[in-house]
């Protein structure tokens, strides 16, 4: 299996190598149809999506749509498609921004709707004759309406009514009312957000739940029509919550101190899911970034109970209940389980297998799962974390430490699935995934913690990470290496300049590196993101610059590997080219890749495969070799 190095860990030969990373297919949104008979789900690969369709008994997965192509799962994606109430179509968001109508039966397709920009998130009325959806140009965003005439591209109206940003338009079972996710700047969705229901027969609106100091999300009924539901954190936690059809009397169904939901980076949605008969609720609780399963009886007023073994490690998402009541279908992740499309029994937890996105026995070959761990930053707060131990026993050695920052910020690593992370961890490596405050899944207190505080918090906690390890014996203190991409980017490169004796060495992918620059370039959904991050302008200023890693580039001496996608709308190449040309210009050493084609993540298997390949010789030949 190879020789170890003689300072220590770092040089085994991984049970799989980067190629086999880049082969993996992303598997998302699966939904079972309206009969029960098919499960659909959006497969991506090489840059490439297709809607496909596996039956719910079992049996091979097939495309379903071809000309135009689904567009693949991608950074702030999701609404990908839906079914016609009758299981005879599927709408789905293709690859040229556009939703198109497919038949099952396999006969061609067709644009829904006019209009111009993105279309994505489409929701059918009960009786399908209108079709939801969100319409998102360069400048606004709307819900809008248009009618489903097979084979006919509709004009669409306009729901909403001056909103800045809109999610996951859904209709009442009874056709009446129309309900979505809003906000306005300079909030982002957790910062601030409301429900909002219309009304189709009155066209009067109504704010059902939410406000510029609450959160809220994922709003949908119960197929009986008893209950519009949503996500809400008034109470501290992203709880699940309950109203009256017409948005009257919003109170919370389960109050605890869990998470139901992530921050709501983009549409689609679904960590909760109706019964058929509306009688009970299944939703994915965060614990310690394992969403587990677990069940509430609504007019029971009980709480809420396990679905299976409440200790079964890994994560659900993406919940639909099948018609006849007797599984759950959902997607099952974590971070030695390859994402799988399963169907899950809500009596016992028994779950078939769908559809895997991984190579065949690639979870047999010494997968790693994280243990959850705290520590305390340096103002005395307690801080999370996850923390991987190398596959092999380093004995007599420490193991060298990677460092994985999570992007958002405003996000949580969890135990999700990562196999670049479990490549490193065959090599030798131990990891440290920090939950730095900022995050999400530990209450609103904790996320709202880095307002003004980002540069900050972030650093201080990741450094007490570190510390944590070293203190414990678990890691070298000598071979300390820190990667992270966009957010987690910006907060390595703020590593390297502040921490230079605690760190060897660091990896930047498409990380922010001008924050006075990145609300002029950015994409729009982002543009005030650094009003609540940082502080408004121009009363700010000083903490723009001070916060900047283009103005402390003189102070970055230690390697540094840039990784950036040339197409990136999100973090644009100008951020890298600058940074490395002045850490270049002030004496750092800096190996600097730009991949064509790719925006804000990689979605081509090349490109995959080489930034692996890259990461390793860097971190082996830097950290590892230079100890």
């Amino acid at each position: 299996m190879g020789a170890r190095n003689p300072k220590g860990p770092g040089l085994w030969e991984p049970a799989f190598t980067p190629a086999t990373v880049a082969e993996m297919r992303s598997l998302a949104e699966p939904k079972v149809s309206p009969d029960g008979r098919w499960v659909a789900y959006l497969e991506s690969y090489d840059g490439r999506g297709a809607i496909m369709v596996v039956p719910r008994a079992g049996g091979p997965a097939r495309p379903l749509t071809t000309d135009p192509p689904a567009s693949p799962a991608a950074t702030y994606g999701g609404g990908a498609f839906e079914w016609s109430p009758d299981g005879r179509w599927v709408v789905y968001s293709a690859a040229d921004g556009k939703l198109w109508a497919v038949p099952v039966d396999g006969s061609r397709a067709w644009r829904l709707a006019e209009g111009e920009g993105r279309q994505r998130a489409p929701a059918f009325s009960p009786d399908g004759r209108l079709v939801a959806f969100l319409a998102e140009r360069e400048d606004a965003a709307d819900v809008a309406v248009v009618e489903f005439s097979p084979g006919v591209t509709g004009w669409p109206w306009r729901a909403t009514a001056g909103a800045d940003f809109v999610l996951d338009p859904a209709f009442s079972p009874d056709g009446r009312f129309l309900v979505w996710h809003e906000w306005d700047r300079p909030n982002m969705a957790w910062d601030g957000s409301r429900i909002v229901c219309l009304d189709l027969t009155t066209r009067e609106r109504r704010v059902v739940a939410g406000g510029d100091e609450v959160a809220v999300s994922q709003p949908r009924y119960s197929p009986d029509g008893r209950y519009l539901t949503f996500l809400c954190d008034a109470g501290g936690w992203l709880n699940l919550w309950v109203a009256d059809p017409d948005g009257g009397n919003p109170r919370p169904l389960i109050p605890e101190e869990f998470e139901a939901g992530p921050p709501a980076w983009g549409p689609g949605a679904r960590t909760y899911a109706w019964s058929p008969d509306g009688s009970r609720l299944v939703y994915a609780r965060n614990e310690a970034g394992h969403w587990r399963l677990k069940q509430v009886a609504v007019a029971e007023g009980a709480g809420p109970r396990p679905i299976g073994d409440p200790e079964l490690p890994g994560s659900f998402a993406a919940l639909s209940w099948a018609p006849d009541g007797t599984e759950v279908i959902g997607l099952y992740s974590g971070s030695a389980a390859p994402p799988q499309v399963v169907a899950v029994n809500p009596e016992d937890g028994r779950r078939r297998v769908l559809a895997v996105g991984a190579p065949a026995g690639f979870e047999n070959l010494g997968l790693v799962w994280p243990e959850h761990i705290s520590w305390r930053a340096l103002e005395g707060a307690t801080i999370y974390g996850q923390f991987y131990r190398p596959v092999r026993d380093p004995a007599p050695y420490r193991p060298p430490l990677l460092v994985d920052i999570h992007g958002g910020p405003t996000g949580q690593r969890g135990a999700r699935w990562d196999p670049g992370l479990q490549y490193f961890l065959q090599r030798g490596w131990a990891v440290l995934c920090p939950e730095y405050r900022g995050s999400t899944g530990y209450g609103r207190a904790y996320t709202q913690a880095l307002r003004g505080n980002w540069g900050v918090h972030d650093v201080h906690d990741t450094l007490a990470g570190i510390d944590h390890l070293v203190r414990a014996g678990l890691v070298d203190p000598d071979r300390v290496a820190v990667m992270g991409g966009s957010a987690g980017g910006y907060t390595v490169l703020m590593l390297l300049a502040v921490a230079p004796d605690r760190v060897k060495a660091g990896v930047d992918l498409f990380g922010v590196t001008d924050l006075l620059a990145l609300g002029e370039t950015t994409h729009r959904l982002e543009a005030h993101y650094l009003d609540t991050l940082i502080g408004p302008l121009p009363e700010a200023y000083p903490k723009y610059r001070e916060r900047s890693p283009i103005n402390l580039a003189h102070r970055i001496r230690r390697p540094l590997l840039v990784l950036q996608g040339a197409e990136d709308k999100v973090v644009t190449r100008d951020q890298s080219d600058a940074l490395v040309q002045a850490v270049r210009a002030a004496g750092g050493t800096v190996e600097y890749q730009v991949y064509p084609g790719e925006g804000h993540g990689w979605a081509r298997a090349a490109t995959i495969r080489d930034a692996l390949n890259r990461i390793d010789r860097f971190l082996v030949k830097h950290v590892v070799l230079a100890s």
